[in-house]
């Protein structure tokens, strides 16, 4: 069985009875991530793509700025009943100390698959943390982002099978999506696109656009500025304080994206059309 999903058993209820039967969950264990074998974070997430997922975090947070900042990623220590390898303790090794602006906004990293970081920088110290200008040149059209929420969800094989997993992907202008991923926690989903671009080079993304099957949080924003991408689109509604940082940062921020339309919080610029 993989570790994406498990299996549980469930009773029914359909047509006024109950019916016994076998069902796949959406998997979830914890990550430990270790920096120089002291631990900096504990994620819940979907196993997989572990890599990419410690990647994009640690840029995100303005630990790392590019490949070459990560020397060697082992997992160690974590082991089950039998002995075995649970493959969910990360240890990072860096090519230099940590910067000082993300020793600066340091604060205990507890996550969950529901809410990710919590006490999140500020949006003034995420401005001074931000290494990349957003491109004012990136335009999408409105059909290709109505149609985007339908093409992520033809590439959610995980969601197929389970209805309870996000997911996220980078969206070109052409209406192409690639480093479709999943995770039970949408910012860890996030966190591996962002991961998987970084460690492919393709860092700043101002080509491209942050889909997601979620809602838009502060979290979200966060991630999508420090990778210079110019647009979020979410298929759910957006938080106060995304609006409010993405205002700030010039990020544009698409929420409820359906087939039939979207709503335009910030950045109106980079869709054809708005005014």
């Amino acid at each position: 069985m993989s570790r994406v999903t498990a299996r549980a058993r469930v009773q029914r209820y359909r047509d006024g009875g109950f019916a016994s039967r076998a069902d796949l969950v959406a998997g979830e264990e914890p990550l430990e991530i270790r920096v120089g074998g002291e631990s900096l974070s504990v994620t819940m997430r979907t196993a997989g793509h572990d890599i990419e997922l410690v990647h994009g975090f640690l840029h995100a947070e303005g630990i790392i700025a590019d490949v070459g900042d990560v020397t060697a990623m082992r997992y160690c220590d974590g082991v089950d009943e039998q002995g075995r390898n649970t493959y969910n303790v990360l240890d990072v090794q860096l090519a230099g100390p940590v910067p000082a602006a993300a020793r600066s906004t340091a604060r205990a990293f507890v996550t969950s698959s529901a809410c990710g970081v919590c006490g999140t920088a500020s949006i003034e110290a995420l401005k001074l943390r931000t290494r990349y200008h957003l491109s004012e040149q990136l335009r999408f059209d409105p059909a290709v982002i109505t149609a985007a929420p339908g093409l992520l969800r033809a590439g959610q094989k995980a969601f197929a099978t389970t209805g309870g997993i996000h997911g996220a992907a980078l969206l070109s202008p052409d209406g192409s999506l690639r480093h479709v991923r999943e995770d039970i926690g949408r910012h860890n989903a996030v966190d591996k696109v962002i991961g998987a671009a970084l460690l492919g080079g393709e860092l700043p993304l101002s080509g491209d656009a942050l889909l997601t099957s979620s809602r838009a949080s502060f979290e979200l924003v966060q991630k999508a500025v420090m990778a210079g991408l110019g647009m979020l689109i979410a298929v759910s509604a957006p938080s106060s304080l995304a609006v409010e940082l993405a205002t700030e940062t010039g990020l544009t921020l698409v929420g409820f994206t359906r087939d039939a339309g979207f709503n335009l919080y910030s950045g109106a610029l980079r869709v054809v059309g708005a005014a």
